[in-house]
Protein backbone atom coordinates (compact mmCIF):
# COMPACT_ATOMS: atom_id res chain seq x y z
CA UNK A 1 0.00 0.00 0.00
CA UNK A 2 1.82 2.95 -1.32
CA UNK A 3 1.09 6.89 -0.47
CA UNK A 4 -0.69 8.52 -2.77
CA UNK A 5 0.68 11.06 -5.18
CA UNK A 6 -1.35 14.06 -3.48
CA UNK A 7 -0.65 15.66 0.24
CA UNK A 8 -3.08 14.78 2.57
CA UNK A 9 -5.19 17.71 3.58
CA UNK A 10 -5.97 16.42 6.81
CA UNK A 11 -4.67 14.30 9.19
CA UNK A 12 -5.80 12.91 12.82
CA UNK A 13 -4.30 10.36 15.10
CA UNK A 14 -6.54 9.93 18.51
CA UNK A 15 -6.97 7.50 21.38
CA UNK A 16 -10.78 6.87 21.54
CA UNK A 17 -12.01 5.37 24.99
CA UNK A 18 -13.78 1.73 24.81
CA UNK A 19 -17.56 3.90 24.56
CA UNK A 20 -19.36 3.15 21.58
CA UNK A 21 -20.66 7.22 22.12
CA UNK A 22 -16.89 8.19 21.39
CA UNK A 23 -16.96 7.25 17.80
CA UNK A 24 -18.89 9.92 16.58
CA UNK A 25 -16.47 12.88 16.52
CA UNK A 26 -13.68 11.82 15.13
CA UNK A 27 -16.02 10.16 12.20
CA UNK A 28 -17.81 13.38 11.50
CA UNK A 29 -14.13 14.98 11.34
CA UNK A 30 -13.19 12.27 8.96
CA UNK A 31 -16.36 12.77 6.40
CA UNK A 32 -15.87 16.64 6.96
CA UNK A 33 -12.64 16.68 5.37
CA UNK A 34 -13.49 14.02 2.76
CA UNK A 35 -16.39 16.13 1.76
CA UNK A 36 -13.60 19.58 2.01
CA UNK A 37 -12.23 17.57 -0.77
CA UNK A 38 -15.34 17.20 -3.12
CA UNK A 39 -15.48 13.16 -2.86
CA UNK A 40 -18.47 11.80 -3.76
CA UNK A 41 -21.84 11.37 -1.58
CA UNK A 42 -21.24 7.52 -2.16
CA UNK A 43 -17.43 7.30 -1.41
CA UNK A 44 -18.26 9.58 1.86
CA UNK A 45 -21.06 6.49 2.92
CA UNK A 46 -18.88 3.82 2.04
CA UNK A 47 -16.10 5.46 4.44
CA UNK A 48 -18.38 6.22 6.54
CA UNK A 49 -19.87 2.84 7.18
CA UNK A 50 -16.47 0.67 6.98
CA UNK A 51 -15.05 2.79 9.36
CA UNK A 52 -18.00 3.09 11.77
CA UNK A 53 -17.92 -0.88 11.46
CA UNK A 54 -13.98 -1.24 12.07
CA UNK A 55 -14.62 1.01 14.97
CA UNK A 56 -17.28 -0.63 16.72
CA UNK A 57 -15.42 -4.36 16.28
CA UNK A 58 -12.18 -2.52 18.10
CA UNK A 59 -14.78 -1.62 20.67
CA UNK A 60 -16.80 -4.24 21.36
CA UNK A 61 -14.86 -7.19 20.18
CA UNK A 62 -11.21 -6.11 20.60
CA UNK A 63 -11.47 -4.27 23.79
CA UNK A 64 -14.44 -6.17 24.69
CA UNK A 65 -15.81 -2.00 25.83
CA UNK A 66 -12.87 -2.09 28.93
CA UNK A 67 -12.80 1.92 29.51
CA UNK A 68 -9.42 0.75 30.83
CA UNK A 69 -8.41 0.84 27.17
CA UNK A 70 -8.59 2.83 23.97
CA UNK A 71 -8.78 2.48 20.59
CA UNK A 72 -6.10 3.82 18.54
CA UNK A 73 -7.35 5.98 15.07
CA UNK A 74 -5.09 7.50 12.60
CA UNK A 75 -6.85 9.06 9.73
CA UNK A 76 -5.47 10.58 6.55
CA UNK A 77 -7.29 11.95 3.78
CA UNK A 78 -5.76 13.95 0.11
CA UNK A 79 -8.07 14.77 -2.96
CA UNK A 80 -7.69 11.36 -3.95
CA UNK A 81 -6.69 8.85 -1.24
CA UNK A 82 -8.07 8.22 2.33
CA UNK A 83 -6.27 6.14 4.68
CA UNK A 84 -7.58 4.80 8.73
CA UNK A 85 -5.68 2.71 10.72
CA UNK A 86 -7.46 1.71 13.32
CA UNK A 87 -5.78 -0.57 16.20
CA UNK A 88 -7.23 -2.29 19.47
CA UNK A 89 -5.52 -2.98 22.96
CA UNK A 90 -7.43 -6.64 22.78
CA UNK A 91 -5.98 -9.84 22.59
CA UNK A 92 -6.51 -10.25 18.60
CA UNK A 93 -7.75 -12.80 16.28
CA UNK A 94 -7.65 -14.13 13.10
CA UNK A 95 -9.45 -12.76 10.46
CA UNK A 96 -8.92 -15.52 7.96
CA UNK A 97 -10.51 -18.17 10.19
CA UNK A 98 -13.51 -16.19 9.97
CA UNK A 99 -16.56 -17.88 8.56
CA UNK A 100 -18.45 -17.05 5.26
CA UNK A 101 -21.34 -15.13 6.02
CA UNK A 102 -22.87 -15.93 2.89
CA UNK A 103 -22.04 -19.81 3.45
CA UNK A 104 -25.59 -21.21 3.69
CA UNK A 105 -24.37 -22.86 7.34
CA UNK A 106 -23.34 -19.30 8.58
CA UNK A 107 -26.12 -17.10 7.16
CA UNK A 108 -27.63 -17.00 10.58
CA UNK A 109 -24.77 -15.92 12.03
CA UNK A 110 -23.11 -12.96 12.88
CA UNK A 111 -19.36 -13.39 12.48
CA UNK A 112 -17.66 -12.59 9.87
CA UNK A 113 -20.25 -9.73 8.39
CA UNK A 114 -18.69 -6.89 9.05
CA UNK A 115 -15.23 -7.84 7.86
CA UNK A 116 -17.13 -8.28 4.17
CA UNK A 117 -18.78 -4.96 5.13
CA UNK A 118 -15.69 -3.29 5.11
CA UNK A 119 -13.54 -5.13 2.05
CA UNK A 120 -16.83 -4.60 -0.05
CA UNK A 121 -16.92 -0.99 0.46
CA UNK A 122 -13.44 0.02 0.75
CA UNK A 123 -10.55 -0.26 -2.01
CA UNK A 124 -8.20 -2.32 0.53
CA UNK A 125 -8.23 -3.54 3.54
CA UNK A 126 -5.68 -5.46 5.41
CA UNK A 127 -5.14 -6.87 9.27
CA UNK A 128 -2.30 -6.84 10.79
CA UNK A 129 -0.69 -7.18 14.66
CA UNK A 130 -2.68 -10.67 14.78
CA UNK A 131 -6.07 -8.95 14.08
CA UNK A 132 -5.08 -5.71 16.14
CA UNK A 133 -4.75 -3.21 13.91
CA UNK A 134 -7.11 -2.99 10.58
CA UNK A 135 -5.74 -0.51 7.54
CA UNK A 136 -8.82 0.91 5.42
CA UNK A 137 -8.27 2.83 2.15
CA UNK A 138 -10.16 3.93 -0.20
CA UNK A 139 -8.92 5.48 -3.92
CA UNK A 140 -11.25 8.00 -5.37
CA UNK A 141 -13.81 6.04 -7.58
Amino acid sequence: MSPPHDPWTWQCRRAVPSDPQAVKPVLEELLQAMEAQRWSRRDVFCVHLAVHEALSNAILHGNQKDPRKHVHFDGKVSAGWVRVEIADEGSGFDPDALPDPTAPAHRQRCEGRGVMLMQALMSRVAFHDQGRQVVLEKDRS
